[in-house]
C-alpha cells in the first residue's frame, strides 16, 4: 500500500523550509516547527511556526472531510481520523 506524502514549503529570504511528512508523522512535524522557531541560528520565527502549523492542521481537516469520497471513488488510499490526543494538549 502506498502512502500519501504531504508537502509544506516556505521561502524566507535566502532560506528554504520544505517539510515532507505522512499522516503518521504529522505530530512530529508540528514539533519540528517549534524546534526551528526556537533556534536562534534560523530566521524561522514563532509566527512562521504558527502559520505553518495552521496549514498542517487545515490540510488534515480537509483530508478528513474528503476521506469518504476517496473510499467510494475507489482510490487505493484509505484515510483515518487525524485527531490524536497529542494534538489536544
Amino acid at each position: 500500500m502506498e502512502k500519501e506524502i504531504n508537502v509544506l514549503a516556505m521561502i524566507k529570504g535566502d532560506e528554504r523550509y520544505v517539510f515532507f511528512y505522512d499522516d503518521e508523522n504529522r505530530v512530529e512535524t508540528l514539533r519540528t516547527l517549534g524546534r526551528y522557531a526556537a533556534d536562534p541560528d534560523l530566521s524561522f520565527s514563532w509566527y512562521d511556526a504558527a502559520v505553518m502549523s495552521k496549514k498542517i492542521r487545515d490540510m488534515a481537516t480537509e483530508n478528513e472531510m474528503f476521506a469518504p469520497a476517496r473510499k467510494t471513488s475507489g482510490s487505493p488510499f484509505s484515510r483515518f481520523s487525524f485527531r490524536q490526543e497529542q494534538d489536544l494538549i
